[in-house]
């Protein structure tokens, strides 16, 4: 078993545990009711992860939401069927409201649990790799806006985080790349996250690819503890995005754009995510913000992951770009990028101007 604390130093009272490990939905309630001391328990889920482990967080205290599959579902409707729901089945403010699923279901359910009540307690048990190593962890909770991605929400922390790798088994490989984005992510970004260790997630990644792809037990734990410690070193740091948590959106800024223009049916997140790094790294090339070697380098390890770089259209440049600028990382109108500077570094700048951006896409 692997056990990530994340200790937020600006609200000791909001620190939690994230347990790793085989398995953990089949004794799913032992651990939850450590963590809180709830009488009832609301089940925020979809109708995919509900058919798969709906049965193992049955419960003579639980109620469960089953919501449609899909990000284009991170609505407003959606947040208002579950308040609806707790509302329907009297949850107390004592009470616990659990998110299974990945990233959409965790980030509804969580925002769920930060306005109901003004704020009840809320559980994540992350069923993809990209929630496990990602979405999960940081108390980030949303829904979407037609104008943008997460433009409605709050920082809302877990009391815990239950990652069962054995729910990663019946992902799809498009799923399971989706998750590897944001898991290179972590390896661009890895110096700049100010751990006290040298994971040197690079290295991992470069070594053992065949061993991830197969699903490896031991090989994801040990690579979901990586990322789960990059991410809580971050926002243990700043926990509500004030500075240093802005490089986790690395190739997010690119991505969210693309999310939006396509209305969230075309790509996955972690799809646009990838085609996102390409574009920061074309774009730090462009402007010398890199070398050629380290762009090259970081190229062969988004290539041997065989994850997208490319739109497969045309978008219409001046759409893309409005829709850039309607991303929560703007400030005083200017478009901050998280850009690489060096190998896995990378810093926040706001001074690009539009004419390089748009020759990049």
């Amino acid at each position: 078993m692997n056990i990530v604390e994340v200790k937020i130093k600006a609200n000791k009272e909001s620190s939690y545990p994230i347990i790793i490990e085989q398995g953990l939905l089949d004794n799913a309630y032992k651990y939850i009711q450590k963590y809180t001391k709830a009488n009832k328990f609301l089940v925020v889920t979809n109708d995919t992860i509900f058919n798969l482990y709906g049965k193992k967080l049955e419960h003579q205290n639980a109620e469960f939401i089953v919501l449609p599959d899909g990000e284009i579902y991170k609505t407003m409707e959606s947040l208002n069927k579950i308040l609806d729901k707790a509302l329907e089945i009297k949850l107390e403010r004592k009470d616990c409201i659990i998110a299974l699923g990945g990233g959409v279901i965790g980030d509804m359910a969580g925002f769920a649990a930060a306005i109901y009540q003004r704020g009840i307690d809320f559980i994540q048990i992350p069923t993809t790799l990209l929630s496990q190593v990602d979405s999960s962890v940081g108390g980030k909770v949303a829904v979407n806006h037609t104008l943008g991605k997460n433009m409605v929400g709050a920082f809302y922390q877990p009391k815990l985080v239950l990652a069962d790798t054995n729910t990663l088994n019946s992902l799809d490989k498009r799923q399971f790349k989706t998750g590897l984005s944001e898991v290179l992510k972590y390896a661009f970004i890895e110096k700049t996250c100010n751990a006290n260790e040298n994971f040197d997630l690079y290295d991992f990644l470069s070594k053992n690819r065949a061993e991830i792809y197969k699903k490896n037990p031991e090989t994801l734990k040990r690579l979901i503890e990586i990322c789960c410690k990059l991410k809580s070193v971050v926002v243990n740091q700043d926990e509500k995005e004030k500075g240093l948590r802005a490089i986790l959106n690395f190739g997010h800024t690119y991505a969210h754009a693309i999310e939006n223009i396509t209305h969230y049916e075309k790509y996955t997140h972690g799809e646009a995510v990838s085609i996102g790094m390409k574009l920061i790294f074309d774009l730090a090339k462009s402007t010398n913000y890199i070398s050629g070697e380290y762009y090259n380098k970081a190229l062969k390890l988004i290539t041997k992951y065989e994850l997208l770089t490319e739109l497969d259209f045309n978008p219409d440049k001046e759409e893309f770009y409005t829709s850039m600028q309607s991303d929560k990382k703007v400030s005083n109108q200017s478009i901050n990028f998280v850009i690489p500077t060096n190998e896995y570094e990378v810093k926040i700048v706001n001074n690009i101007d539009k004419n390089t951006v748009l020759k990049g896409i």
